[in-house]
C-alpha cells in the first residue's frame, strides 16, 4: 500500500497506551468517568439543594405546615420591601470596608515591604495575616468587647483626651454600620497583602532598574511596573473581598443581630432571619437566590476585566 493510499483510508481503530486497539472517541469516554464522581458530589450537594431553593421561592411557607403558590411574589417581595431592599444597600456600604479599603491598603503595603529592606519583614507578614485563620465568630467576639461603651476603645479615646468621640459604637445609628466594616478591613487586609506580595516577587528586579534609569520615580514605578504586573492577584483578591462582602453573616449575627433596628442587617442575615425567625421560608429562599445570582453576575464581571487587563 502507497502512502497515499495509507492517507485515504479511513482509521477504524485507535490504539491504547497499553497496544490494545480500541474505537475512536473511547478515550474521551473513559476520561468522563474520571470526572463522574465529582459531577455526582457536585449535583447532590449543590445542584440539587439549589433547584430545591428555586422551587420554594416559589410558594408561600412556613417550615413547617401546608404550602401555597404564589409565584414571583416572593422576588417582588425582595425587591419591595424595604428592609429587605436596604439590606443589598448595607451589602454595598461593606464592599467599601471589605474590598476597596482592603485592597487599596494591601497594595500600598506590599509594594512598600517588597522594595524596602526591612528586618523582621516576615514577623510583619504574619501578624497581618493573622486575622485570616482566627475564626470569624472568635472574631466577632473580640471586636464586639472592643466596642462596648466601657471598652478598651473608649477608654483609649478618653485617655487622650477625645471624650466627645466616645460612644456606644455598635449601638449607634450612624456607627454601627462602619464599625463591622472595619473588622471586615482588618480581616482583608492581610489576604489582599499576601497576594499581592507573592504577584510582586515574579516581578524582575531589571525592570525597576531600567525605569531608575529612565528618571522614573517611586511612584512612577508603581503605576507603570508593579500595577500592571499584579493584574491577576487583584481580579483574585477583589472577587474574594467582594464575596466576602455580600455574604457576611458571621459577623453581624455576632456582633449586632441586625440591629440597632435594621441598621446593619445584610442579605444573609435577613436570610437566616426571614427563614428561621418570621416563618417567611419562599421570601427567605427567594433572597437567598437573588444573593447567588447577584455574587455569580459581579464573579463573572471582575474576572472578565482582569482576563482583558492581562491580554
Amino acid at each position: 500500500m502507497t502512502p497515499v493510499q495509507q492517507m485515504a483510508t479511513p482509521a477504524a481503530t485507535v490504539r491504547t497506551p497499553s497496544g490494545r486497539r480500541g474505537r475512536p472517541g473511547e478515550p474521551r469516554r473513559v476520561a468522563y468517568l474520571y470526572i463522574l464522581p465529582a459531577v455526582a458530589v457536585f449535583g447532590l450537594f449543590i445542584l440539587y439543594p439549589l433547584i430545591r431553593t428555586a422551587q420554594f421561592s416559589l410558594y408561600e411557607w412556613d417550615g413547617l405546615g401546608a404550602s401555597s403558590w404564589v409565584g414571583l411574589a416572593n422576588y417582588q417581595a425582595v425587591f419591595s420591601e424595604p428592609q429587605l431592599r436596604g439590606a443589598f444597600v448595607h451589602a454595598l456600604v461593606l464592599i467599601v470596608f471589605y474590598a476597596v479599603v482592603p485592597v487599596t491598603l494591601g497594595l500600598l503595603l506590599a509594594a512598600t515591604m517588597s522594595r524596602a529592606l526591612l528586618r523582621g519583614l516576615g514577623f510583619f507578614r504574619v501578624v497581618l495575616f493573622l486575622p485570616q485563620v482566627i475564626p470569624m465568630v472568635v472574631v466577632a467576639i473580640a471586636w464586639r468587647q472592643i466596642y462596648e461603651p466601657e471598652g478598651p476603645l473608649n477608654d483609649l479615646l478618653r485617655f487622650v483626651g477625645l471624650d466627645s468621640l466616645a460612644r456606644p459604637w455598635l449601638g449607634d445609628y450612624a456607627w454601627a454600620l462602619p464599625s463591622v466594616g472595619i473588622v471586615g478591613t482588618w480581616v482583608g487586609t492581610g489576604l489582599c497583602l499576601v497576594l499581592f506580595l507573592a504577584g510582586m516577587a515574579r516581578i524582575p528586579r531589571e525592570l525597576y532598574e531600567a525605569a531608575r534609569l529612565d528618571g522614573a520615580g517611586p511612584l512612577r514605578e508603581f503605576v507603570a511596573i508593579t500595577l500592571p504586573s499584579v493584574r491577576g492577584e487583584l481580579a483574585v483578591a477583589l472577587t474574594l473581598t467582594v464575596i466576602a462582602a455580600l455574604k457576611t453573616f458571621d459577623l453581624v449575627y455576632v456582633m449586632t443581630s441586625g440591629g440597632p433596628g435594621t441598621e446593619t442587617t445584610v442579605p444573609s442575615y435577613q436570610v437566616y432571619n426571614n427563614a428561621f425567625l418570621l416563618g417567611r421560608v419562599g421570601t427567605a429562599t427567594a433572597l437567598a437566590i437573588v444573593l447567588t445570582a447577584v455574587v455569580f453576575v459581579v464573579t463573572v464581571v471582575i474576572n472578565r476585566i482582569g482576563e482583558r487587563g492581562q491580554r
